[in-house]
């Protein structure tokens, strides 16, 4: 089939290259020309693992090719997908200026039959609005009566995850009213479906409704999990054992229920802020999600009170090590990260940061800009270097078994605040480190 994806960020990229690998002729537009430049010259402009392979190898095919031309791409698919941004406005609800310029572009340009997909995450109504926008477009141009199909085929990519979560989903949510796009969306997710049927198909407002549901039912079970390691540190319990006790409970199970130093990305902080907003427009007060931002927003602090308690609130010529940049793992992503808070915290109490990412330097230099109160280094050896303390905020797998004995003797004090509980309390204790966790009972 020929699909037109707009937008080459995590979900554009990650489906062109995907619906590609699988056969299909895909043409991703965007409309930064930077961003295809570099995609055009063989490299990509974010980091995900396995994807600079996939893209690779369809670009080498002839299945996976990059544009700027809005009237190619549009002219080339028959499934367009719109895979654009969709950042907070400044009252919390989502931006949709890209998503309604990439449904009027269309409207512009096409000439056929279409089925424009909206793979943004987007509130309930949008698919309405893009709808509106083609349907005025080819008035316009004296095509009022053109026929295509808006439907709702929201992802569900993790960061770091992207390429094993949409080659297999747990599930692929459509919402469509028009036989014939729900046809040709079944054909090409057929490949996706060979061992059972994933694919639930609703009506268009509940699949947008569905993907803000899934983001707010998990920052929930994070920010609850957050606040009971809150509670475990005053009366003595350790929310590690507590994780596990719970966990097994099949009604609960593991994930999504550890504790740490708050939720970021692209997804989360700003999905929970546009369904807060919806249900406020809506007359129907979201209260428990209210909480979990507030919560979120608290939880992100909870390591530099740690450091304040153990220092004092002065920290005039204090050096801390910083491990982890990115709001998880195996991303560089730096959207809403816990680590900004955390370092700015710092800062305005005047001490200096030296911090380092396996994959997130440059986006971190980025996003920070020049200052000479952040050292953003190599190694992360280099970090520790004559610090007061080392604090963890991402949770990557080199960070899991370090050489302890090289953490002390390169730190001042052998101190570690642990914003992801990586390290048993027992074990740092019998190496002769003071251990800081997050609900991990009294400090030792």
């Amino acid at each position: 089939m020929k699909v037109t994806t707009i937008g080459t960020g995590y979900v554009g990229l990650v489906t062109g290259a995907c619906l590609a690998e699988m056969g299909n002729h895909v043409l991703c537009l965007d409309v930064n020309p930077e961003k295809i430049r570099v995609l055009q010259g063989g490299q990509i402009p974010i980091h995900e693992p396995g994807l600079m392979e996939i893209v690779s190898r369809n670009v080498a095919a002839g299945r996976l090719q990059f544009t700027t031309d809005v009237d190619q791409a549009v002219h080339h698919g028959t499934l367009l997908f719109i895979a654009v941004g969709t950042p907070p406005g400044g009252d919390g609800s989502a931006d949709l200026r890209h998503v309604v310029a990439a449904a009027r572009s269309i409207g512009q340009c096409m000439t056929d039959y279409k089925v424009i997909v909206d793979k943004s995450t987007v509130p309930v109504g949008t698919a309405d609005e893009v709808r509106r926008g083609i349907g005025e477009e080819l008035a316009k141009r004296g095509l009022k009566d053109l026929p295509y199909a808006v439907v709702s085929n929201p992802e569900f990519l993790k960061e770091g995850a992207a390429i094993e979560d949409f080659m297999k989903p747990d599930r692929i949510i459509l919402g469509s009213d028009d036989e014939q796009a729900t046809l040709l969306m079944r054909a090409l997710y057929a490949p996706f479906n060979r061992t059972q049927d994933r694919m639930h198909i609703m009506d268009v407002r509940s699949a947008e409704f569905t993907k803000y549901a899934a983001n707010a039912m998990l920052a929930t079970r994070i920010s609850f999990m957050n606040e009971l390691a809150l509670l475990a540190e005053k009366v003595g319990a350790d929310i590690e054992l507590v994780r596990r006790g719970i966990g097994s409970d099949p009604r609960i199970g593991y994930q999504f229920l550890y504790a740490g130093a708050g939720y970021g990305g692209s997804c989360f902080p700003k999905d929970v802020k546009a369904l807060v907003k919806t249900a406020a427009d809506s007359g129907v007060p979201l209260q428990v999600l209210t909480a979990v931002e507030a919560a979120n927003e608290r939880q992100k602090r909870v390591l530099v009170d740690k450091v304040v308690e153990r220092f004092g609130q002065d920290l005039k010529g204090r050096r801390f090590a910083l491990w982890g940049l990115a709001f998880k793992p195996n991303t560089d992503d730096m959207r809403e990260a816990p680590s900004l808070v955390v370092i700015d915290e710092l800062t305005a109490r005047g001490a200096t940061v030296a911090a380092y990412d396996p994959v997130a330097t440059a986006e971190a230099a980025r996003v920070l800009g020049p200052r000479d109160d952040v050292a953003l280094v190599a190694r992360a050896e280099i970090a520790l270097q004559a610090a007061d303390a080392l604090l963890i905020v991402t949770e990557w797998k080199e960070f899991r078994t370090p050489d302890f004995d090289a953490v002390k003797a390169l730190l001042k004090a052998p101190v570690i605040f642990d914003g992801r509980n990586l390290y048993d309390p027992q074990l740092m204790q019998a190496l002769g480190l003071e251990y800081h966790g997050i609900g991990r009972g009294r400090p030792v």
